[in-house]
């Protein structure tokens, strides 16, 4: 058995975190200003050097914004934000994606899955298509849920590559941690076996080079995650 070395987090990382905590919990109000860096670090105990790397990475995590001769200030993180601002959020809920959020994946999933399956069904060969249904076949035959999860990524980031748009399988790539946060719940409320009937259900309308039927599928699926049977929200 291998073990991996433990190690603590930087000075830097705790900073990011208490930061970003006090951020989302709402202790910091958007717009608020923060004291300047050399105040920040006499308060905090740690190097100015700390200070002005973390407030440079929460810039780029969308949690604030420097604007020159004037100071640091908590950004609207809903304007300002990226995916990496969706995993921090996800990260201060123990984990768990907020209602808002996993509605707003499912619809940018309903735009980007529409527009690789119209696309994509058109074109795809007898051999991709046989690819697909491997994928398919791994989430029936997982052991795990972690497995099936991770079939299920791949059978729909390869559905979104064959598209041949070189952007839907980066975007879709890049929300692969709150992805498999989602189907994690969705297999905890409705078990692996409705995981594989939706992706088989999908693949039968790319085998059937039916469009309109994946499209039709895509919308009643991933509608019926949003306010239908197949809810997933926490509250």
């Amino acid at each position: 058995m291998e073990f991996k070395k433990i190690s603590s987090p930087s000075l830097r990382e705790l900073f990011v975190e208490q930061l970003q905590h006090m951020i989302l919990s709402g202790k910091l109000k958007i717009g608020e200003k923060l004291p300047p860096e050399r105040q920040l670090a006499e308060m905090m105990q740690v190097s100015r050097a700390v200070v002005n790397g973390g407030i440079t990475e929460l810039e780029k995590m969308g949690f604030l914004v420097v604007k020159p001769r004037s100071g640091t200030y908590v950004a609207d993180y809903r304007r300002k934000g990226t995916i990496n601002t969706l995993l921090s959020i996800m990260k201060y809920n123990g984990g768990r994606i907020r209602n808002e959020e996993i509605r707003s994946i499912f619809e940018v999933r309903i735009a980007l899955d529409t527009l690789a399956a119209r696309l994509c069904i058109d074109r795809i060969t007898d051999e991709e298509v046989e690819l697909l249904l491997g994928k398919v076949n791994e989430i029936r035959d997982a052991s795990k849920v972690s497995i099936a999860i991770q079939a299920a990524f791949e059978f729909q980031h390869e559905f979104a590559l064959m598209s041949g748009n070189t952007l839907i399988p980066l975007i879709f790539q890049s929300f692969k941690a709150p992805i498999f946060t989602m189907w994690e719940r969705f297999c905890d409320l409705y078990g692996v076996q409705a995981l594989y009937e939706s992706n088989y259900t999908m693949w039968s309308y790319i085998r059937d080079r039916d469009t309109d039927g994946a499209v039709a599928w895509i919308e009643t699926s991933m509608g019926n995650c949003i306010d239908g049977d197949w809810q997933i929200y926490y509250d």
